[in-house]
């Protein structure tokens, strides 16, 4: 049964659209994955080619999922994707994950600018309590990333989740307080301005 607290919206600004996930952003999403060939990255779930409807299938199935395609808001391109994830809104908290980016825009403000949108309506619009992200142990490039968005390091899960290649990952989980965003969200809006 599909939760109903967090339900597909577009969010815009800073030169990025995040719009709701759907079967017409496969092709984007096939360009965008190309663009540094992500899907032989041990680490992240990309969808291979050919593979870029079943992604857009699962991730739309799962009930406590709401996908969004990244978008350049001027030309419409698709740039990568990201979601709302683990979604529990007995205790208002959602995680942020499954983003990925083709690799012309990683180390730009593009995601930046995605979690200030998806911090900013959790937190304000949707009243979360906690925002939480989760990553592979070995995705040392994502742990930064999210430390630098002033997430907290709660733990690592030992022996968690398949890999794609078979592998077990551990997981590193982090989260953030909605006391903790205001002057996170000062920073962030600070970085995106410079």
């Amino acid at each position: 049964m599909k939760q109903t607290w967090v339900t597909p919206v577009s969010l815009t600004g800073w030169g990025v659209r995040l719009a709701p996930l759907t079967s017409e952003h496969a092709s984007g999403l096939a360009a965008a994955a190309a663009d540094g060939e992500l899907w032989t990255l041990r680490v992240t779930s990309v969808p291979a080619p050919g593979e870029e409807a079943g992604y857009i299938a699962e991730a739309l199935a799962a009930p406590d999922r709401v996908p969004f395609a990244v978008l350049h808001d001027a030309t419409g391109l698709v740039l990568g994707s990201t979601s709302y994830h683990d979604i529990v809104a007995d205790v208002r908290r959602l995680e942020i994950g499954y983003t990925w980016y083709g690799r012309s825009v990683q180390r730009t403000h593009v995601n930046t600018a995605c979690k200030l949108l998806l911090l900013s309506h959790a937190f304000e619009t949707l009243d979360a309590a906690v925002v939480g992200w989760r990553t592979d142990h070995e995705n040392y490039a994502s742990q930064k990333a999210i430390e630098r968005l002033g997430a907290e390091r709660d733990g690592e899960l030992r022996h968690h989740k398949r890999r794609r290649d078979g592998s077990v990952r551990n997981t590193v989980m982090y989260s953030m307080l909605a006391d903790e965003w205001p002057p996170v969200k000062e920073r962030l809006t600070a970085r995106l301005r410079a």
